[in-house]
This record gives C-alpha cells, structure tokens and sequence, in this order.
C-alpha cells in the first residue's frame, strides 16, 4: 500500500494564496492573501484597485499606474486590506484569525491587521527584501504587540 502525503492547511492555504496572487491586475507585483479562522477560509484577496474603477496592467500596461513618495502604488488596495474588507463588508468576524500572504504585511497594513484582531500571519516572502529596505516594518510592528508572524517555509 502507498501512502500519500497529506498536504497541511498552511500548505493548502498558502498555494491557494499564491495562485490569488495570479489575478493581480498590478504589473509591478502581484500578491495574494487567504483569511483563515478554525481552519475554514472566511475571505480571499489579491492586490489591486478598488473594484468597479480600472485594471493598472490595462490602462498602463508599460510602466503601471502612479507611484507614490515611497515608489509604491498610489491607487490599489493590498491584498491584506482587500480580504479584511470583504470580511468586514459581509459582516464575517475576523478577530482571532490568521492570514496567509505572499508578501509579508507593509507597515500600513500591519496596523489594520493589528487593529481588526488578526492573530497570526504566514506569509511566503519578505516585504523589505522585495523594496530592498533594512527591516520588515509590518513584520516588526505585528511581533512588538503580540501577534504570532512566521516565514512560510514547505513542511515535507
């Protein structure tokens, strides 16, 4: 008898985070984000402009839409925001959740997620290496009070 090996949730959540990350209208990055509570998924996200407005990679397929002083996006959600949004939108309780992304929390966002009571964040790589910056801020900001953040790394 073969024995198969059971993929984890972290597994699970953080592929189907990734393959979210695919339907990013951005050109400059592309990022996806699970929102988990009890092991169930309560909402999904990927970066992009708010819905209803414009797609970046249609209106400005080159260079991407504006950037902001900081070289970030200057008109799209993250993809963090846009999962807690929905949530919030459709009245889903977000508090003590746990939230899989593919790029580690910015500081922005890290405090929303602080904010709303997320519990625990696995996020697959690292913000501040992705903008060169010394420290992950968001990363950082979430450890100082209180919620758990760990690196994804492929449990085998």
């Amino acid at each position: 008898m073969i024995q198969s090996v059971k993929p984890s949730f972290d597994d699970i959540y953080m592929e189907l985070a990734t393959n979210l990350s695919l339907k990013s209208h951005c050109v400059k990055a592309k990022v996806g984000a699970v929102l988990t509570k009890d092991t169930r998924i309560i909402s999904l996200g990927y970066n992009g402009p708010p819905a209803g407005t414009h797609n970046c990679d249609e209106v400005w397929p080159s260079e991407g839409c504006p950037r902001d002083s900081k070289g970030s996006c200057s008109l799209a959600l993250h993809a963090e925001q846009n999962a807690i949004l929905y949530a919030a939108k459709n009245n889903v309780s977000i508090e003590g959740s746990t939230l899989y992304v593919t790029l580690s929390p910015c500081i922005s966002c890290a405090r929303v997620i602080y904010t709303i009571g997320i519990k625990k964040i696995i996020y697959l790589d690292s913000y501040a290496e992705y903008k060169k910056l010394i420290v992950d801020e968001g990363v950082e900001f979430l450890k100082k009070f209180g919620v758990q953040v760990e690196r994804y790394s492929r449990k085998q």
